[in-house]
């Protein structure tokens, strides 16, 4: 009876013999239809009265009773209300339970079966945490400012604060607006889905923020400040914790160096470790460029990373000037006032120099690496940009050390073709190859520097030799002076970086002077177990 109502108001109702629900159908009278055993009318062909008279006795001759039809007609909506809620309830319901059931079983179920989907899809098959279930005290966007290594201990920080102030982390934004002009987005770098999954039972990590707040987004009206830098946790504590809860989202405008080196909870530098080894994965396309790199490199033998970090942007923001003609040095110095945020302005370079603050040259290099013993025949791997001077400057490094090698060199432009103007990406590949590579030299203490020495200590202590710039230039100076012979200068040499090959040592704590203290990406003591014989690295097995 139901299905009779509701036909009957949609207007396509008929019965037949059958009791079955048909299409109707032009006729040219009642009696037409009955003689066909059809009961079939177009209900268009007689008045709506008619129709429904008609039809209704169509229907009582087929019961029994009319007080049948009559108990049916005032429930039939009833029923029909109660039926379609309780589906409704019971479908959503076996669908969340799917659902959950699906996350949890999907990578068990998924182990042993061959190999179905892209690499994009390949984060499914990981078994992932629980998420943590906690009282969110509001919103944290940050925007990452300077390189690829800085940003990325930035997120590091972030991640641990975010955690710690049980608050909501938006994906970080990263820096477009400095000297790289890099325009990728943190999933052109970074493994989006894999670094939500693989933090989610300590901190939520959303991809933007709720609707609710889409408005005071657009019109500007989010609360922003740098915090301040070397800050300890009561900071964040007491200074931005209350305004996360006034205003329910806080946006930071600096990421570098935001978090102290020390003094901090365990669970902290734990989490700082865990965020940057485990969870800043880098892209697919990234991984495997950096994959096939590495193979083409171990296929020629043990290799040397060589972070030749003589580029425009740093000479430019340190101020060192040694080796270049007159034309670069006003380069750079115009460079450096263009750049408002780069505080040093005016600089004594050969002092700076002395000091050990400068980079070292590629003419200082490859005396150096001579001078430590590197054989002519080594395969250095060039992990930088592009270098200032370009072949002139690297001319007398070329000279000593011929199998040098770029990625540029060894990749195809087919290969590279993606990576065109994306410094960071490019850079990302780099970083991969100096943490595989046999020996990681870095000639300047950058960010880079500090982020793979610290990876390479947590991966087991990997040879990793750390020049002592300052000692360096004084013997250099010596050398090229005549004051030293060149064995004199090679033992002095050696003797200086026998015990600066990376090995276990604590931090150097200054709390005070935090930037001049140890880094703690460059030696995360809290996250790395002891050696059992840590003299067992010596410079001669290098």
């Amino acid at each position: 009876m139901r299905r009779c109502r509701r036909n009957y108001e949609k207007g396509s109702f008929f019965f037949s013999s059958k009791h079955s629900l048909k299409p109707l159908r032009n006729c040219k009278s009642y009696a037409q239809s009955r003689a066909s055993n059809t009961h079939r009318c177009h209900w268009k062909a007689m008045p709506k009265l008619i129709w429904w008279e008609f039809e209704l006795r169509a229907f009582l001759s087929q019961m029994k009773t009319a007080d049948t039809i009559a108990s049916m007609l005032p429930r039939s909506r009833l029923h029909l209300w109660i039926i379609r809620a309780s589906t409704t309830v019971l479908f959503w319901t076996c669908i969340i339970q799917l659902t959950a059931l699906a996350e949890l079983w999907r990578p068990h179920l998924l182990h042993n079966w061959p190999f179905c989907m892209n690499q994009q899809d390949s984060f499914n098959q990981e078994i992932y945490p629980p998420k943590r279930i906690y009282q969110n005290n509001g919103y944290l966007m940050v925007s990452c400012n300077g390189g690829l290594n800085q940003m990325r201990a930035g997120i590091c920080d972030m991640v641990a604060i975010s955690k710690h102030l049980n608050v909501t982390l938006v994906i970080p934004k990263l820096d477009k607006s400095s000297f790289w002009a890099d325009p990728s987005e943190f999933g052109d770098i970074f493994d989006l889905n894999h670094f939500i999954l693989s933090l989610r039972d300590q901190v939520r990590i959303i991809r933007k923020l709720p609707p609710k707040f889409h408005e005071r987004l657009k019109d500007g009206r989010v609360m922003t400040k740098p915090p301040v830098s070397w800050s300890n946790v009561s900071y964040y504590e007491h200074k931005i914790l209350p305004l996360i809860k006034k205003y329910k989202v806080l946006h930071l405008s600096r990421t570098d160096s935001r978090l102290a080196n020390n003094g901090m909870p365990i669970e902290i530098q734990r989490l700082r470790c865990r965020v940057n080894y485990h969870a800043l994965r880098f892209a697919p396309q990234i991984e495997e460029l950096g994959s096939k790199l590495i193979k083409l490199l171990k296929r020629k033998g043990s290799f040397l990373a060589l972070h030749l970090r003589y580029e425009m942007d740093m000479l430019a923001f340190s101020g060192c000037t040694h080796g270049c003609i007159r034309e670069e040095e006003e380069e750079l110095t115009r460079m450096r006032y263009s750049y408002p945020w780069w505080k040093e302005k005016d600089i004594d370079s050969q002092q700076k120099r002395k000091d050990g603050l400068c980079p070292l040259t590629p003419e200082e290099t490859a005396v150096t690496l001579k001078a430590l013993g590197f054989r002519r025949d080594a395969q250095i791997y060039i992990a930088a940009g592009d270098i200032y001077g370009s072949q002139r400057r690297m001319a007398a490094l070329r000279s000593a050390f011929p199998n040098i090698v770029r990625k540029e060199m060894l990749l195809s432009n087919e290969d590279l073709k993606p990576f065109i103007n994306r410094s960071s990406q490019l850079a990302a590949i780099d970083y991969l190859v100096s943490v595989a590579s046999d020996v990681f030299i870095p000639t300047y203490e950058g960010n880079m520097a500090k982020v793979v020495q610290g990876h390479r200590r947590y991966l087991g202590f990997r040879k990793t030799l750390l020049l002592d710039r300052r000692q360096l230039v004084h013997l250099l100076d010596l050398y090229h002076a005549g004051k030293l012979n060149w064995d004199e200068f090679s033992k002095t040499v050696r003797d200086l970086h026998k015990d600066r090959l990376g090995s276990p040592e604590r931090r150097n704590v200054m709390p005070h002077r935090p930037k001049e203290e140890d880094n703690f990406y460059a030696n995360p003591q809290e996250c790395i177990p002891e050696l059992s014989s840590p003299s067992a690295m010596t410079f001669e097995n290098i």
